[in-house]
């Protein structure tokens, strides 16, 4: 395949919309979780990483049976093997977002709290998995699902 080919597969409007759109469910996981182990005295990274990979199991899920469809083989080991590939291939993406939250909420000194619970913690974490996702989405694209184009 070549890379205008490649390129166009990871333009598609309607797998990217559909990857955004289980980002945001896994988001919804991810934020829901971290917040909660925050709010329950967990050290904030430890709450996060926790966070994070709930939200890629979710994900993986989603984009299994969704997103990317039919690019998988059938299966109970293939998909297995993917879900295995997928956590490598978003090593990256998480740690892009591990960086950008603990740069946002460690070295910025910003203290913000609303209804009792750390909001900047909140709002440095969904700035994270906004950065992340980008990484994410190409990564996975190429490397989990090894995308055609259409």
């Amino acid at each position: 395949m070549s890379g205008r080919q490649r390129l166009r597969a990871l333009a598609s409007a309607g797998r990217l919309g559909r990857f955004v759109s289980v980002g945001v469910v896994g988001a919804g996981f991810d934020i829901t979780t971290s917040t909660l182990l925050r709010e329950l005295g967990v050290y904030p990274e430890l709450a996060v990483f926790v966070g994070i990979e709930v939200a890629v199991v979710v994900m993986f899920l989603l984009n299994d049976n969704w997103t990317f469809a039919s690019e998988g083989r059938a299966g109970v080991g293939n998909a297995l093997r993917r879900l295995a590939r997928s956590n490598l291939v978003r090593v990256g993406g998480i740690t892009v977002q591990l960086v950008t939250f603990r740069a946002l909420y460690r070295w910025t000194g910003v203290e913000l709290s609303l209804l009792g619970i750390d909001a900047w913690f909140v709002a440095a974490k969904v700035a994270g998995i906004g950065v992340g996702m980008v990484v994410n989405y190409v990564a996975e694209s190429l490397f989990t699902w090894r995308v055609a184009g259409e």
